[in-house]
């Protein structure tokens, strides 16, 4: 499974100009698209998942030309949007049913195994015969990816699927999404960078529309060896000072100060200690710079 993105724009109606000549390959792999919100993660998504056309570029799935066949691509595709819609007055295994039906499920055996199969796989079977109104936000994620799943789609495509997870939530549906990535292609669109540095073999970052970085998590790294530095800081005013002589990528409050991380090829000065580098490092530099720009 290939999908090839080339220089593909896009302009809202309002000036918004979400996409700016984005191109991307991805293969068959856990794939993660890391940004801010209002990067153009959604628009991206929302192209690749035929729900809106681009003003300019190329999109190919196996060959298949994404933005003149629609629908031989969503015979492949399984989408999880941001906000997806249900109605709440109906149990998980009807819904399921019915969604099999529209994906052109009709056999009714085929269907029943396919829908238990997936309330299995999504740990939801216990709670199937519950309306949707009354799952927590971690279950009706994993309905969510349920659905996505449904008629066995080749490439899969998530968007922002932890946000407002509690810790737990999140884990279960991390290993899920894992457990996934390894038979089809997933496209996970997230600003939270621990989601991509703990499930995807390669990842790209996004800004105002435009690709920043594409590469393997663990090879982005090595720019930033020996790189990182830290020190913390008690006033508004030292950390401005530091911020006007060095480039700081992140600050955090740590007990009422500012712990400061900044990237430097020496040694900022005194009261500087080195770090070892980690995923959010490289996202805030790529970040940083193209803010610089």
């Amino acid at each position: 499974m290939a999908l090839t993105i080339t220089n593909l724009s896009k302009t809202y109606p309002n000036g918004v100009r979400a996409l700016k000549n984005v191109s991307l390959t991805i293969g068959n792999n856990m794939f993660g698209l890391l940004g801010p919100n209002g990067a153009g993660k959604s628009s991206l998504m929302r192209t690749v998942a035929t729900l809106q056309d681009p003003d300019s570029g190329a999109i190919t799935l196996d060959g298949i030309d994404v933005l003149k066949q629609k629908d031989e691509v969503r015979k492949l595709l399984g989408y999880l949007p941001q906000e997806f819609g249900v109605y709440p007055k109906l149990s998980a295994i009807d819904m399921l049913n019915h969604l099999a039906v529209l994906k052109g499920v009709r056999a009714r055996g085929e269907r029943r195994e396919m829908v238990d199969a997936l309330l299995q796989q999504t740990n939801l079977w216990d709670v199937r015969k519950k309306a949707l109104s009354t799952y927590s936000g971690g279950m009706k994620q994993r309905f969510g990816i349920a659905q996505a799943l449904l008629a066995n789609p080749r490439l899969i495509i998530v968007d922002e699927p932890t946000a407002g997870l509690d810790p737990a939530e999140r884990n279960r549906f991390l290993n899920l999404l894992a457990a996934i990535g390894r038979d089809v292609t997933v496209i996970l669109s997230t600003h939270i960078v621990d989601d991509v540095h703990e499930l995807c073999s390669r990842m790209a970052i996004i800004a105002n529309g435009e690709v920043l970085l594409e590469g393997v998590p663990s090879e982005t790294l090595k720019e930033l060896e020996g790189k990182i530095w830290s020190r913390v800081v008690a006033t508004d005013d030292e950390l401005r000072a530091i911020e006007a002589q060095h480039h700081v990528i992140s600050t955090h409050l740590s007990a009422g100060q500012h712990e400061i991380r900044v990237f430097s090829n020496t040694a900022p000065g005194d009261g500087f200690a080195p770090l070892a580098s980690n995923l959010e490092d490289v996202y805030f530099l790529h970040l940083s710079r193209h803010a610089k720009n």
